[in-house]
């Protein structure tokens, strides 16, 4: 006799709980955010984590302005 057939009201406890999902969900928008205040607040170009390059600080020039970032 199986489990199941035992027990018909038995409910099987999900491998994923919400309480796990809510828990990655968090932790993946805490890294968005912090990625996002990197790239429009302090990256740089010539101090850039990424390369030597100038491309992210140009690309986000406009917005540190608008949110009041100083970048000259």
């Amino acid at each position: 006799m199986s489990n199941a057939a035992a027990h018909p009201h038995a409910i099987a406890t999900p491998i994923v709980t919400a309480e796990t999902r809510t828990i990655l969900l968090l932790l993946g928008v805490g890294f968005l955010a912090l990625m996002t205040y990197y790239f429009i607040g302090l990256d740089q170009g010539m101090t850039s984590v990424f390369g030597n390059s100038t491309v992210l600080h140009e690309f986000f020039h406009d917005g540190r302005h608008f949110l009041g970032y100083p970048c000259h």
